[in-house]
């Protein structure tokens, strides 16, 4: 019989296990429906972020002294 996940062990500190675990009860979701969502998440968040960088990428860029000395001449700082 095929299925479509696949089995991992996850060590997670015991109060977020505590708390994922009351999760699960209060949403009537599995934990590992709640993991896998929020591993989905993260990696969507990843891949966006990573599309930034390549839209960024030609950009000019500035150092931090560069940009801390164009504060201080605009009396931001």
């Amino acid at each position: 019989m095929a299925t479509t996940s696949k089995a991992t062990t996850v060590y997670l500190k015991p109060d977020v296990h505590r708390a994922l675990r009351l999760k699960s009860v209060e949403t009537s979701r599995s934990m590992s429906e709640l993991i896998n969502e929020a591993v989905l998440d993260a990696l969507t968040e990843d891949q966006e972020d990573l599309m930034v960088f390549e839209e960024r990428k030609n950009e000019p860029s500035i150092s931090y002294a560069e940009f801390l000395k164009g504060l201080k001449k605009d009396g931001k700082i």
